[in-house]
């Protein structure tokens, strides 16, 4: 089993490429989402909903994140509506979630935090 990392050591790290490495197990995700309130699974996916005051503020979220996860190179889907945003992360090339969905979920919140 991974070891869980705490928001400061994901935050510390960098998103790399995963090919021939395995999703993480149920059991390293749910462990994994302790350390992210607001984060939960569904299916291959990690996901939080961001709430804000209106389209202009969410839309300035989009921006930010956007330039935080160009430098991941690890993109989400988003699901963007008038005064909120959906992030769904996972890792197309190991079939469900890895650890750098954890440690961009974890600058996800970062980008909020600072709005």
């Amino acid at each position: 089993m991974k070891p869980v990392l705490t928001r400061q050591q994901l935050l510390a790290r960098r998103s790399r490429p995963h090919e021939g490495d395995r999703a993480c197990t149920p059991a390293e995700i749910a462990a994994q989402l302790a350390e992210l309130p607001g984060w939960s699974l569904r299916g291959d996916t990690i996901e939080r909903s961001f709430a804000f005051r209106d389209y202009h503020d969410t839309i300035a979220f989009v921006n930010a994140l956007a330039w935080v996860v160009h430098a991941e190179d690890h993109h989400p889907e988003l699901v963007v509506g008038y005064n909120r945003c959906l992030v769904r992360w996972n890792t197309h090339s190991v079939g469900g979630v890895s650890e750098n969905d954890f440690i961009c979920a974890a600058r996800t919140d970062a980008v909020f935090a600072r709005d």
